[in-house]
């Protein structure tokens, strides 16, 4: 079963498909070479809403899952290591029949991102790391908290939880039809009129754990594929509130990569997806992707080819 979306030239069709024990929702755009776009901790695939609309497709057919636990995939009590969500990944691209694909991921998936690259460097020619960095902000916990509080309550209706979301200071005065329609793919509705997010908090809770467990330097320097980190400065909150990820963390990972590239977009690290950022994100990742068709048949160099099996997930 799928629903399409239609807006402004751009079809999105709407699927699910089973990949080991877990049905999966993901968004699918027809466009040329495969695309796959990875979101943040608590988000969801209708999060690239705006960022698909501003042309990746259809320069590129866009995949974009709700990862294990978001929204409006399954969501398993256990399971949310990198591992688990890494074989998701490689299982769906199966399933389609996508042998090989560029990789674009936002915050939690710009990591998710990196540990694809490394793990399964045959399956991606080029990477794209969107807000995430090898050193967090130590205050990120505090800083993400107001949006992570959202999950695991109920309040009086759909339209309240949207209007506490759209008057959040990180929004910062941000909200479109893209915005909303992001909010309102986690949105369930109860017969007695209150809504929460369907998003699982202890999946959530679980997956930021399992990030904390990586090692990142050592995953990154093992990225030879080429990689371009796009780094959102303006403030993650009211003026004077510094950005989730500042501009020195954001360039440093950018160099520990054998083929890293960093450039900045408007925005901070959730308004980076919207407007002005979204429009100037979706012309880096063009230009950036599209040298990937001259590469042909090449594969990144690295380690070898994992298998995304149970033996992967060993010690998970």
């Amino acid at each position: 079963m799928s629903t399409t979306l239609a807006r402004a030239g751009v079809t999105i069709v709407e699927r699910r498909a089973r990949v080991g024990e877990l049905d999966l929702f993901y968004l699918d755009a027809a466009g040329d070479s495969p695309l796959v776009l990875l979101h943040g901790l608590s988000a969801n695939a209708s999060s690239f809403s705006a960022l698909i609309h501003a042309g990746l497709a259809p320069a590129f057919r866009v995949l974009a899952p709700d990862l294990r636990g978001r929204a409006r995939s399954d969501k398993p009590a256990f399971g949310y290591t990198m591992a688990y969500h890494a074989g998701d990944v490689i299982g769906l691209m199966d399933q389609l029949g996508v042998e090989r694909a560029t990789l674009v991921g936002h915050s939690f998936g710009g990591y998710l991102g990196i540990y694809l690259a490394a793990h399964f460097p045959n399956r991606f020619g080029r990477l794209v790391v969107i807000d995430a960095a090898i050193t967090s902000h130590p205050r990120v916990g505090e800083m993400l908290k107001p949006s992570l509080d959202r999950l695991g309550k109920t309040v009086a209706s759909p339209d309240s939880y949207l209007d506490a979301i759209k008057s959040a200071p990180y929004m910062n005065g941000i909200w479109d039809a893209h915005v909303e329609s992001y909010f309102r793919a986690e949105l369930v509705q109860n017969p007695d009129g209150t809504a929460q997010s369907a998003t699982s908090p202890s999946g959530i809770g679980q997956a930021a754990y399992g990030l904390a467990c990586e090692p990142w330097l050592h995953l990154v320097q093992q990225v030879r594929q080429p990689t371009l980190l796009i780094n959102a400065t303006e403030p993650y909150g009211p003026p004077g509130t510094p950005p989730l990820m500042e501009e020195t963390w954001a360039r440093a990972t950018a160099n520990a990569f054998p083929n890293g590239h960093y450039t900045r977009v408007p925005g901070n690290h959730i308004t980076m997806l919207f407007a002005d950022g979204a429009s100037a994100m979706a012309r880096e990742i063009r230009s950036f992707g599209h040298h990937a068709r001259s590469e042909g048949s090449a594969l990144a160099t690295g380690a070898p080819n994992a298998d995304p099996s149970p033996s992967l997930r060993s010690g998970s």
